[in-house]
């Protein structure tokens, strides 16, 4: 999960393995794979950093237990 923030100052999480685009119109638009379009105040890059974060997080401790095997 990320922590965005609208523009409203709302601060939102999202699932980072439900994002199928992110585009700079020059506001950040993230499309969900639902097809929801998302309008939050982040970087693009910001974003990217985030969900290759959680990803870490998640699939890190997954590939060295299987390297311990």
């Amino acid at each position: 999960m990320i922590f965005v923030q609208r523009f409203d100052g709302k601060k939102i999480v999202l699932n980072g393995e439900l994002i199928e685009m992110i585009e700079t119109t020059p506001d950040t638009i993230i499309t969900m794979t639902t097809g929801k379009k998302i309008t939050v105040k982040d970087s693009v890059d910001e974003i990217v950093s985030m969900v290759k974060k959680y990803k870490k997080e998640i699939y890190l401790p997954i590939i060295n237990n299987k390297n311990e095997n």
